[in-house]
């Protein structure tokens, strides 16, 4: 404390004053394979149709209240003390809800041994990686996929084998060529990374059929299944198929999800399904001494008590949105665009005429305050997505949405991209 008797008459440190020029220079340090430096943060824009945010109307604020006092009243060791309450694989509540929840919901039973809880499902994604993958190793992927695994698996300079997605989701019959053909250069992949249910980007669901056919594959050929599932709960009606792990009887398929999706990506939390083998490898290179706490701990009790009213609210909110962002597209391109309306989750992955590069159009939509992410980063082959674009419809209002389209149409024609 300031003014207390052990800072008193105590001598003043010295500053050395350096000539000009005698900064360090970091550059000649720096590990050689680092990404392009990160641009400063220049704020959110105002139509946002990037990243995964969540509606904000859809955050529980006052249930994530209700639920920090029971958390504050609780036992204080669990804030005193690494991992007090289930050890590094994160607080018993919270992993016993996810048990629950995949049991219900996706069909897959395990305990609670079985999962570890993340910083959001990306840890998953480089804790699994960081296991299995070594460079030069080869990564089976669906064509069109979520940019964060295929960052990760390009910094890892891991071989990229994209399979073709169509309404039903991954192309088996791609996928047994391509097994095939790797098997006949003596390649085994480390793994066949999948989002079955509302694939991200293209918002498709896998079929049964193909979900069985997969782990046939799985097993002939013995490569594992990394099966994605961070969005299954946003379904906007009914029941998706099951899982491809609820189908698994001999540790064939590692499982992850996220609670960023349901509830915001401001809470960080995710989850890695896997047997003790693989288990306990992941724990032996999770080095950051746990989740977040009091995330697990507040997430656990909200969800306990309110899990199923929470999901079908967002559902429904969800579901208007993506009804607005369709309806707009269709007002402000009409058919100079194709995309296909998902049955749930928060994008729409949209065709753009071929020859166009999407990547030429983010600089001058962000000037009028328009972000959407480009197609390449969304591809196992950039080139093949230059003329797509993802859009989330979650975070803006619908207001926002049909403003924000009718000006990233006028962009897209003042560019020539669009008629």
């Amino acid at each position: 404390m300031l003014g207390c008797p052990m800072f008193r008459n105590q001598p003043t440190a010295r500053r050395i004053n350096l000539m000009p020029g005698q900064g360090l220079d970091y550059s000649t340090l720096f590990n050689r394979d680092l990404p392009p430096p990160a641009a400063a943060w220049e704020g959110h824009p105002k139509y946002n149709f990037i990243g995964g945010h969540s509606d904000p109307d859809m955050v529980p604020m006052e249930g994530f209240v209700e639920s920090a006092g029971r958390v504050f009243r609780g036992d204080p060791r669990n804030i005193s003390m690494y991992n007090f309450d289930g050890g590094p694989q994160g607080i018993t509540p919270l992993r016993q809800f996810v048990v629950d929840k995949l049991a219900q919901h996706r069909g897959i039973n395990v305990t609670t041994d079985e999962v570890l809880i993340t910083s959001g499902s990306g840890l998953a994604i480089e804790l699994i990686n960081e296991i299995l993958l070594e460079e030069g190793d080869t990564a089976i992927v669906e064509a069109f996929s979520f940019s964060g695994a295929l960052g990760n698996l390009r910094r890892r300079k891991v071989n990229i084998v994209g399979i073709d997605v169509d309404q039903d989701g991954m192309r088996m019959d791609h996928l047994a060529t391509a097994l095939e053909d790797l098997r006949n250069k003596g390649v085994r992949p480390k793994y066949i990374y999948t989002i079955p249910t509302l694939q991200n980007p293209t918002g498709t669901v896998m079929t049964m059929e193909r979900r069985h056919q997969m782990l046939e594959l799985s097993e002939e050929y013995g490569v594992p299944i990394f099966e994605d599932e961070c969005y299954a709960d946003l379904i906007f009606e009914g029941e998706y198929e099951n899982a491809i792990r609820s189908l698994d009887d001999s540790n064939r398929v590692l499982h992850i999800g996220s609670f960023s999706k349901t509830l915001g990506p401001g809470t960080r939390l995710g989850y890695v399904v896997a047997s003790w083998d693989v288990m306990s490898r992941l724990l032996s290179r999770k080095n950051d001494a746990g989740t977040g706490v009091m995330d697990q701990m507040i997430v656990g009790d909200y969800f306990n008590h309110h899990y199923e009213d929470h999901i079908l609210e967002m559902r429904s909110s969800l579901k208007r949105k993506c009804d607005a962002l369709s309806s707009a597209l269709r007002e402000s391109f009409g058919p100079s665009i194709e995309f296909e309306i998902p049955q749930g989750g928060m994008y729409l992955w949209v065709k753009l005429p071929n020859g166009v590069d999407s990547r030429q159009l983010a600089g001058p939509a962000l000037k009028e305050e328009i972000a959407f992410n480009p197609g390449p980063d969304w591809s196992a082959d950039p080139d093949a997505a230059a003329n797509y674009i993802r859009l989330c419809f979650a975070l803006p209002s619908e207001d926002e949405i049909w403003e924000g389209i009718g000006k990233l149409a006028d962009v897209f024609r003042r560019e020539g991209a669009v008629p």
